[in-house]
């Protein structure tokens, strides 16, 4: 499944050379981490890892890493993830993510989980198959479509059982957590500080499952909720980007370019709708490359400035030349968040996505169920609902599956743990985070009351110090606090 939860990483991931396949190594230097000097202001280095931790003397993989060393007093090393899964901690890591403070008293760590970018990467398609498959029409309305979407999420997993099947059984997030402590340990710091964004905050989460006294603070941004099933986090997804498009059509209202014809908040999500409902019949037009641009496309490009109020302005200008048929700024936007670069080669990005969520969750394994759950979603999110439920049906086929699938997670015995929830997060609603602070054992919630994905750096300065105050200092708000 491809849970929509990617951080909009722009930057092209440069600090490590091309991760290798698996290899054969027992070495006392796996452990060990030998820096040198890659994009600007950073080092890189690889870190080899178990590919199966029931084997740990077996086959290894490389995860890659990059640092940005403190400028000041040390306290040691911030772990950061981005989200996806897919999202690359390394390019992450570029854009210096975090404030002033933090880069003076840590250094900064990036790292690409297992099976991403630039370490050990899993990939199932060809380039021109994985554009193809994401042409398909993900909202079929006929028979002849759901007939051409089933055989193409067959086809995604066949290729990943063909081109990645020794990878795939160890791709989950219970892995990449035990990287995550390799790491840790390579890095020389007794206890992990880490700030995980969006699918981020389940890694986090997981790691303080397994590892709970190692765990010194970890900030759990825009979160996913451990305790909802699949089809569940999907619809409760769903539901959250509309929320997040009306207050960008309220929003809309206020300011001079807002392209809709109608004055009311009911009547531009018509419009939005009537836009998709208009590119499934006919594609817009194209001034980018050859793609056709249905509705599928169309979504993409819809939901994915809906992550950050900062892309507003931008999402205004696409709706409005899509209005008058031209699709071109909607794709770009789309490629964005799918993983395409603009010289039209893609990332793996799509492709870890679907790997990690595949093998961390339980789906249904019968097309039917689809069907009944996107009928459902679109109940209660007309525009997204479907699109969104029907983006997982190549985990039906998935050919790997794990015993570590839908942890249950307390975190019992863990240092308290701060968890970050924005009222009208688009992608991972509100009610995810008070749902994983209230799983925590020692879970604390700080609630953010605006719009856009994530909290912390998003414009808010009474989230900003109190995730300062609790990386410095380890000083925890008081429950209940809100900004």
């Amino acid at each position: 499944m491809r849970r929509l939860v990617l951080a909009l990483t722009l930057l092209a991931a440069a600090c490590s050379a091309p991760a290798e396949p698996p290899v054969a190594s027992s070495s006392a230097d796996d452990q060990t981490l030998s820096w040198t000097p890659c994009l600007e202001g950073l080092e890189c280095a690889s870190l080899a890892v178990p590919l199966d931790y029931d084997k740990p003397d077996g086959q290894k993989i490389k995860i890659a890493v990059a640092k940005k060393a403190a400028t000041g007093d040390r306290i040691g090393s911030l772990l950061v993830n981005p989200g996806g899964p897919g999202g690359s901690g390394i390019d992450y890591v570029g854009q210096a993510p975090v404030s002033q403070t933090l880069l003076e008293r840590f250094d900064l760590i990036g790292f690409d989980p297992r099976g991403v970018g630039e370490s050990t990467p899993v990939r199932c398609l060809s380039e021109a198959d994985l554009e193809s498959y994401l042409s398909l029409d993900m909202t079929p309305d006929t028979p002849e479509e759901t007939e051409a979407f089933v055989a193409g999420a067959k086809s995604f997993a066949a290729g990943c059982e063909k081109n990645a099947g020794s990878l795939l059984p160890h791709l989950g997030t219970a892995d990449a957590a035990r990287d995550m402590d390799r790491l840790r340990e390579a890095l020389g710091d007794e206890k992990l500080t880490y700030l995980g964004k969006s699918y981020g905050t389940y890694l986090g989460a997981v790691y303080a499952q397994l590892f709970p006294d190692r765990v010194r603070a970890l900030v759990l941004d825009g979160a996913v909720d451990p305790r909802v099933s699949a089809l569940e986090l999907n619809e409760v997804q769903a539901k959250g980007f509309e929320v997040a498009m009306r207050a960008f059509v309220a929003d809309c209202f206020t300011v001079d370019d807002c392209p809709f014809s109608s004055r009311t908040v009911d009547g531009a999500l018509d419009e939005i709708s009537r836009l998709l409902q208009r590119a499934d019949l006919l594609p817009l037009r194209n001034q980018a490359d050859s793609r056709v641009i249905n509705d599928t496309w169309a979504g993409f490009g819809v939901i994915t400035p809906l992550y950050d109020r900062g892309s507003w302005e931008v999402l205004r200008g696409a709706l409005k030349e899509a209005f008058a048929g031209d699709g071109s700024q909607l794709l770009r936007m789309a490629d964005v968040l799918l993983g395409r670069r603009m010289d039209g080669s893609w990332t793996n990005q799509t492709e870890a996505n679907k790997a990690v969520n595949c093998v961390d969750h339980a789906f249904p394994t019968d097309v039917a169920a689809y069907e009944a759950a996107a009928k459902g979603a679109a109940e209660v999110a007309p525009r997204f609902g479907p699109f969104v439920m029907w983006d997982s049906l190549a985990c039906a086929y998935w050919p790997a599956r794990s015993d570590e699938a839908d942890l249950r997670i307390t975190g019992a015995g863990a240092a308290p743990i701060l968890v970050v929830g924005t009222t009208r997060d688009p992608a991972t609603p509100y009610e995810w985070a008070q749902g994983l602070a209230s799983e925590l054992e020692s879970g604390v919630l700080l609630s953010y009351d605006g719009d856009g994905h994530t909290a912390y750096k998003s414009g808010s300065s009474c989230v900003d110090k109190a995730v300062d105050a609790y990386f410095v200092d380890l000083t925890v708000p008081a429950e209940g606090t809100r900004c």
